[in-house]
Formats: structure tokens, sequence, C-alpha cells
């Protein structure tokens, strides 16, 4: 069982309080453990305040960005600051799915890099107007254990992962992705290229806390900004940029003048009441090609 574990949280206009005090219940007793809260430049003052004061928790750290570096970057400098030889990554926004989750980790017999999955909490209230909610939950067939182990390097994501420290210092994130998206693919291939391990376990956090639409649509078309301007680098990595490169010439005319005509009927689509999961399909890769 690994007895040393720094659990380092990036956090960004979000209050993490609930996150963090149950992460400091499920610590074991004998486990060298120490929570690293980063602020990477939030704007809103009251999560900017309670997060500040989890500084007065047992084993907790709180450091503050006056700037936002962005999320490359704050996940180095997380890394940079822990102690411990096992680092344990949570996005902020995250549920704790059961009591044992530290545990599970701390078990694991993985010996590099361990992703623990993601999931969505049902909401019954959220499955007809919430975008984000039903995209997640239309795809989480795509997130299974068995699934992720079939392709263990595309299938990671930095919401919910575990890595020994040595690693992550000599293959630190690449700080050129300074806005949302796709810095977890890159590292994924990263870690491909140097035959680092990925080991795929069955302990999810769940989402719970949902964006509006009318954000969630803004950073998908701040996550297809980055995916064009990096498409060298990820290259078979990205379902959406091999669909986009490997259509013919026709289709992608198409697709580029039915964007054009329609993209903005899309987009109030997406942001109301009743957003169409087809429809999203079509915008994403009509505004990648109209890039």
């Amino acid at each position: 069982m690994k007895n040393q574990l720094s659990i380092l949280i990036p956090v960004y206009n979000y209050d993490c309080t609930s996150l963090v005090d149950g992460l400091c219940r499920q610590i074991p007793v004998g486990v060298e453990a120490e929570i690293i809260i980063a602020d990477d430049g939030s704007t809103d003052e009251i999560s900017q305040s309670r997060n500040a004061a989890l500084a007065d928790r047992p084993r907790c750290r709180y450091i503050r960005h006056q700037q936002n570096v962005g999320r490359a970057a704050i996940r180095n400098f997380l890394a940079q600051s822990s102690r411990y030889e096992w680092l344990l990554f949570l996005d902020c926004d995250m549920q704790l799915p059961h009591s044992h989750f530290v545990s599970n980790y701390l078990a694991d017999s993985g010996d590099s890099v361990t992703d623990g999955g993601f999931g969505v909490c049902e909401n019954e209230a959220a499955a007809t107007h919430n975008l984000r909610y039903r995209y997640e939950w239309s795809s989480q067939s795509r997130h299974t254990v068995a699934q992720r182990r079939a392709h263990p390097y595309r299938s990671f994501r930095t919401t919910n992962f575990m890595i020994r420290r040595d690693i992550m210092m000599s293959h630190p994130f690449d700080e050129r992705f300074v806005h949302y998206g796709y810095e977890d693919v890159l590292f994924g291939k990263t870690l491909e290229q140097a035959g680092i391990d990925i080991r795929h376990i069955d302990n999810a956090m769940m989402l719970s806390d949902l964006e509006t639409n009318n954000v969630f649509v803004a950073k998908t078309e701040e996550s297809l900004r980055t995916l064009y301007l990096f498409r060298d680098d990820l290259r078979g990595y990205s379902r959406l940029l091999d669909a986009a490169e490997h259509a013919n010439g026709f289709v992608r005319w198409a697709l580029r003048l039915w964007h054009r005509m329609t993209g903005r009927l899309e987009r109030c689509n997406l942001c109301g009441q009743h957003p169409n999961l087809t429809i999203f399909k079509l915008y994403k890769i009509g505004y990648y090609l109209t890039l």
C-alpha cells in the first residue's frame, strides 16, 4: 500500500470546500499526506475567500496566483510544490463517489500512472435542458473501464488521476496549452511515446455541478480553437480531428457551407432549453472546419 500522497487541486472561481473536507476525512491513519489547492487567478471573491480558509485545515495548503497561468502550467506548479512520492490530481468541481476513494488509489498496484475515471451523477431535472449533462450522460459507454483500457492513452483525462512524482517532473504538461482543452490529450500522447503505462481502474469522480448551456458552448468553442492550433501535435489522438481531416473535399466544403448558413441557429438551439446532441456534433465539426 502506498503511504505518501500529495492531493493536488487546481481551482478557478469555484468553492472546493466540500471536496477538500471529504478528502481530509478519507486519508488513512499512518499515511503521509497533504492537500494543495492552487487558485489560478480567480476573479470571484466569495469562492476565493472560502478556498483560502482551507489553509486552516490540517494537512492543507492554499496557494493563490494573481494571474491565470492556464490549465497546464497550474498543474505543473502543483507538482513542483508537492512533497510526496505520489500525486493525485483532481478537478475542483467533482464529487467524491464513496468513502474509500482515496484508499482505492493507495491500495492500487499501479506503479506509474493510474486513471480513476469520470462519471455523471444522475439528474432528472437536467436531462432535458442541460447540454453538458446530456452530452456526458450519452458518452458514458465510452468511459467504462473496459473501453478506457482498450485505448489507455487516448482515454486519459486530467479529471482524476494519480502519477508518481518523478514521472510528472520528467514529463510535465505542455505549457503552450494556455486556453481550455486538450492538454490532457497531449499528455496521454507524451506518456505513450515515453513508454509509460497508464493503468485504468474503476474509481471515478462524479460530475454533479453543471455549467449553463451558454458557458458549456463557449468552452467547447475554446477547446476547438485549441485543437485547431495544436492539430499537428494531436493528430491521431482526437476523433473529431481525424474525422475532419479524413473527410473528402466535398464533405468538408458541404460542412463549412452548412455551418456558415445554420451555425447561429444551431448555437441558439444548443444554448436554449432543449439542446439537441446531433446538432451539437454538427456544430462542433462545422465550427472546427471554419476556423
